[in-house]
């Protein structure tokens, strides 16, 4: 796996830093070699039996141990998120590059290098509950609460950069039409049902965030492998009080990869848990999950220089018009300790701000900074949340805010108010600029209405730029996640109003859609073909050339050459690429040489698409055996339809790929590896030098991500 020692970026501690990481250590409960106790500390000699008259008479009453451990069990529930209820979580730290944005904010842990900071980050889905699958497709969440010098601040936001709404008010309309509908409790953690296409049909603005919604985005191959952005523009104040807007970024160092949408949908079956058990495992392993933040920057003047509304969170600022710059890393080299404790009662809040950062005019940015305390105070039992160790800054808090469920401070002194002579008029208001929150002072002005600005009313323009961006293969998952959304739909009206809205979005779009649907597209409106596309928006465009982390599938049966598998592992593994030993039967197979080699899991307790890719080794047994055995043929074929790189080392694998449905052929360049398709690889050689050829050849396939020119239509299932 990675050494994060070998990397720079991990192993500068940076001022201060042992000190707030202290500061976020809480009290940790062991109990390795403890006594069980009640929560009043008194010792227990037994429980495994309620307090009764007789042995077979009635509980008493005066068990309070018993009592004690039922009712706190029947309590030890807290309501779910409503939205992104199903989550994981991580700790690490951001630094900074340099000190650049200095010239535009006082927030020191964006441009003190010297600074590391502490941070929380929770991934999440969005529309299920806690109990649903992670690969269902959502939108996911990107939150992350910085510990710094002068408060907590949250960046709260999204792996798509724009939302469905505009304006906060709606975000309750939004969310019932996502949600189960209602009479039925169904479909569980999906947009593929009436109630959503409803809504989206009769709210042109959501169109945008649809398209982003049927991409690849909101299929994300790992956590680790996800973009982030802040969604709405928000405002950095510097030392002499100017202000430029700002959106936010974040890039993984993996590249941003995705899943097919069948693979996504039987990984549901065969593990739900996939993306947090991948955060989780890549942590542990020490290969921690590192993104890059960027901020793209406008000028106050230059506030209305665009065809859109920057108040606008359904508008993207295309990257070709204002570059993303580089601020710093993100580093997320700790697990929590227990999930409820930080993962779960972790409360975010977009009005969690520190110096130098401000909000802007964006109406959803506006009520999302009313809702996210506001669902706090239920969800957490009360205002003092913030004692929670997850919660808690990192500095000396010191207010006249009192009692309370949940209050854990101890408040000494007769004063509680301000102003106030007998506590010395502490705590004292006011410091210097740059270590105190001062509003941004900006004139406002206007009539009471309510009424959206005539800036806010281009609803097709910014989705058709997101479709003249994608390449063709991301334009056929697109077209084939709304066929399969929209053919869920009962109701044929709503069916005729998203292709109605489609048609003004693109006419290509709305007629390969509706032929899959077995209909027609009648266009509503002229289309919006302005002929515009940034680049930056496909996904083709972020993959690093990097196989780190990468889970490969070994498949092998009796008779395989042992040398050659470790061979194969030691140089994979060396590319810090997982390697794992798949066989029809647990425990071990004997190679061709009679020796035992351990397998790490019986192949029918996996899949192919829980790995990146697949290698199959050599041996005339061995090939055969796995030839004849329905489930490997079954693993090998499904990967290679699902895009992913295939290999075959050794004699008798050719064979078996055939039979396997993967085609094949030569390569004159490379006489002795066989290109079989693009992205499959094959070779009758073996030993050492072999391997690492190999290997090498196939570490730069397995760097791709996927091999989306390999025609798999005619491959059978």
């Amino acid at each position: 796996m990675l050494n994060p020692e070998s990397r720079p970026e991990a192993n500068t501690a940076g001022t201060g830093a042992g000190a707030k990481d202290e500061q976020l250590e809480h009290r940790r409960v062991r109990s390795d070699g403890a006594h069980l106790t009640t929560e009043q500390g008194v010792r227990v000699d037994h429980t495994d039996d309620s307090l009764s008259a007789g042995e077979r008479g009635p509980t008493l009453l005066e068990d309070f141990h018993a009592r004690e451990k039922i009712t706190h069990f029947d309590h030890e529930r807290i309501p779910e998120r409503v939205v992104h209820a199903r989550g994981a979580g991580a700790y690490g730290y951001f630094q900074p590059y340099d000190d650049w944005l200095a010239e535009y904010t006082v927030a020191s842990f964006l441009t003190d290098p010297a600074v590391r900071t502490p941070t929380f980050t929770r991934f999440s889905t969005v529309a299920g509950s806690r109990g649903s699958a992670d690969t269902v497709r959502d939108v996911r969440g990107f939150a992350t609460k910085f510990y710094t010098d002068h408060g907590n601040y949250d960046l709260v936001g999204n792996n798509m950069p724009v939302f469905f709404i505009q304006d906060g008010i709606k975000f309750p309309d939004f969310v019932h039409a996502v949600k189960p509908e209602p009479d039925r409790e169904i479909p569980q953690a999906q947009s593929a049902h009436d109630t959503f296409w409803d809504f989206v049909s009769l709210q042109p603005e959501t169109l945008h965030m649809v398209m982003w919604l049927m991409s690849d985005r909101a299929l994300p191959r790992s956590y680790r492998m996800m973009q982030g952005f802040g969604v709405h523009t928000f405002r950095l104040v510097n030392a002499s009080g100017q202000g430029t807007f700002v959106k936010f970024h974040w890039t993984p160092m993996l590249g941003t990869h995705s899943m097919v949408w069948d693979e996504a949908q039987k990984i549901q079956g065969k593990d739900p848990d996939f993306n947090r058990r991948d955060l989780w495992d890549a942590i542990a392993a020490g290969a921690f999950p590192e993104y890059e933040l960027g901020v793209q920057l406008v000028p106050e003047s230059d506030e209305f220089a665009f065809d859109f509304d920057l108040l606008d969170p359904t508008k993207i600022i295309p990257e070709e018009d204002v570059p993303v710059r580089p601020v710093g890393r993100l580093t997320l080299n700790r697990n929590p300790d227990n999930f409820f404790a930080e993962t779960e009662q972790v409360a975010f809040h977009t009005a969690n701000m520190v110096p130098g950062i401000d909000f802007t005019n964006d109406p959803l940015l506006q009520a999302r900074n009313f809702s996210y305390l506001d669902t706090q105070l239920i969800r957490l039992g009360g205002p003092n949340f913030t004692h929670l160790p997850v919660n808690r800054p990192v500095v000396e808090v010191t207010n006249n805010q009192r009692d309370g469920f949940g209050q854990s401070r101890v408040h000494v002194g007769r004063s509680s108010y301000e102003k106030n002579s007998v506590g010395s008029g502490c705590p004292v208001v006011g410091g210097e600029f740059g270590d105190v929150f001062a509003h941004y002072q900006e004139k406002v002005e206007g009539s009471v209405v309510r009424r959206r600005a005539e800036s806010f009313r281009d609803h097709y323009s910014q989705a058709a730029l997101f479709w003249n961006s994608m390449s063709d293969v991301e334009r056929t998952h697109i077209v084939a996640a709304f066929r399969f959304e929209v053919g869920k739909v009962e109701d044929a009206g709503i069916r005729t109003r998203v292709l109605a809205e489609l048609t003004r979005v693109d006419g290509e779009l709305a007629e390969r859609v509706a032929h899959g649907l077995g209909r027609s597209a009648t266009p509503a409106a002229p289309a919006s073909e302005h002929g515009k596309a940034s680049p930056a928006l496909s996904q083709l465009n972020t993959t690093f050339g990097t196989c780190a982390t990468r889970v490969v599938a070994v498949l092998m049966a009796d008779g395989v050459g042992a040398a050659d598998v470790h061979q194969l592992r030691d140089e994979l593994t060396q590319r810090d690429v997982i390697v794992e030993f798949l066989a029809p039967v647990d425990g071990a197979v004997r190679s061709d040489q009679g020796e035992q080699v351990a397998v790490d899991r019986a192949v029918n307790t996996v899949a192919s698409v829980l790995y990146d890719a697949v290698i199959v080794p050599g041996g005339d047994a061995c090939a055969a055996a796995l030839s004849g055995d329905g489930y490997c043929v079954h693993f090998v074929t499904e990967a290679y339809k699902h895009h992913k790189p295939v290999g075959g080392f050794g004699t008798g694998t050719a064979e078996l790929l055939q039979r396997c449905g993967v085609r094949y052929g030569s390569r004159p360049e490379a006489p002795t590896t066989m290109a079989v398709d693009d992205g499959v690889l094959a070779t009758d050689r073996t030993g050492e030098q072999a391997a690492v050829e190999f290997v090498e050849q196939f570490a730069a396939q397995l760097a791709r991500h996927r091999i989306w020119e390999r025609r798999t239509d005619a491959v059978p299932a």
